[in-house]
């Protein structure tokens, strides 16, 4: 059996305990969009890029309401959160082309949320052979498109 060794994730697991405040309810309050990533506004819920992407359109939706339990979301907000996912699936159709997407949560630090406070979906546009080492063996994701340039096509698609 083979091993790659991922010491820069211990960073990960021992920060694991600390709280410290909610990102996306500081872009919420930031009052500038654009540069806090917000793509569009619905009622109970806003879609962000994800500033550190996997691919290119990695976005998330989450509710306005800072809730770390999905179970605790109201079915209104649940209802428009799946469909502004919808929503951004076909803006990503649109814009990228994907091959495929990936939809889901993780909920809770042992399942991978980085933000653990504030549920989010995650809708991420997949192409075959997107994935590589370069995260593992480099401690470097590459991406083709900066931030800015998919935030303005991502809110134009939205929009519309």
């Amino acid at each position: 059996m083979d091993y790659l060794w991922t010491p820069w994730r211990y960073r990960y697991i021992a920060d694991a305990s600390k709280d410290e405040g909610c990102v996306f309810c500081d872009a919420l309050s930031a009052g500038d969009d654009a540069k806090a990533l917000i793509v569009f506004r619905a009622s109970l819920n806003f879609i962000i890029l994800n500033r550190y992407p996997y691919t290119s359109g990695h976005v998330m939706v989450l509710p306005y309401a800072h809730l770390a339990d999905f179970s605790a979301a109201d079915a209104a907000t649940v209802s428009e959160m799946i469909q502004l996912a919808q929503r951004a699936q076909k803006a990503l159709e649109g814009t990228y082309h994907p091959q495929g997407f990936n939809l889901g949560m993780n909920l809770g630090r042992a399942a991978g949320a980085g933000v653990r406070n504030h549920f989010h979906l995650h809708v991420l546009p997949r192409w075959s052979g997107d994935s590589n080492f370069m995260t593992t063996v480099a401690e470097t994701r590459v991406e083709p498109e900066d931030l800015s340039t998919t935030y303005e096509k991502l809110r134009k698609a939205l929009e519309g």
